[in-house]
């Protein structure tokens, strides 16, 4: 039988429809679970309660999430990255590299604010992951895909002249990432703390280092 005569593949030797199938039921069970954490609240619900609900085995609901935690991850994870590409405009429209970052960081806080309820899971489950080898399956799902804006606006800035070149794009990301990361967690742990605020210390911090200067050392000049 030649290419030409050959029939389509079936669902079961598709990758691409395989992957989609795949993808459907991630999104089924994280969609059931999150109906189930604001109807009972997060610590409330089991996964086996949610593996009822989404009507699959405890097996391949384990198989895809093997914490409850994991399942918040996708939920989030996903919106994430449908409101990403609306931002594109706005950060892409900003002057220069700390204009777009300060875009982006002030986006993020007022996506943060909206689930505020469930960022203490959500970051633990995200440090608890934070070191696993980022080739891997679950590696990929723990990640929320700002770790690549963050890189691709670090290089966007390297080309510009606007930031040091001598270290890689993907390197100064990953310690943009955990600097971000610390942000979120004091004012997770500081309810009256104003995250903008604090996104924007985090900017100057990794823009300008800790080197003190006349505007920023109220000590320098006493006695």
């Amino acid at each position: 039988m030649t290419a030409e005569t050959s029939p389509p593949p079936s669902p079961d030797t598709d990758p691409g429809r395989r992957e989609r199938k795949r993808q459907q039921t991630l999104d089924h069970l994280a969609a059931t679970a999150f109906r189930l954490f604001e109807a009972h609240g997060f610590e409330a619900v089991t996964m086996e309660q949610v593996a009822a609900e989404a009507d699959v085995a405890k097996g391949t609901l384990y198989n895809h999430f093997p914490v409850k935690e994991a399942l918040l991850a996708h939920l989030l994870h996903s919106e994430l990255a449908g409101d990403i590409p609306r931002l594109r405009a706005a950060i892409e429209a900003a002057p220069d590299f700390a204009a777009r970052m300060t875009c982006l960081l002030h986006a993020s806080a007022d996506w943060s604010a909206r689930h505020r309820t469930y960022l203490v899971h959500y970051l633990r489950f995200r440090l608890a992951n934070a070191v696993t080898p980022p080739t891997t399956t679950d590696a990929k799902s723990a990640r929320s895909g700002l770790d690549q804006v963050f890189e691709a606006l670090i290089r966007q800035g390297q080309a510009s002249g606007e930031l040091r070149a001598d270290l890689p794009p993907a390197q100064l990301a990953q310690m943009f990432q955990f600097l971000y990361l610390s942000a979120l967690l004091r004012w997770v742990a500081a309810p009256d703390s104003d995250l903008r605020a604090e996104f924007d210390a985090t900017l100057h911090v990794f823009l300008h280092g800790l080197i003190a200067t006349p505007d920023h050392n109220p000590t320098r000049g006493k006695a």
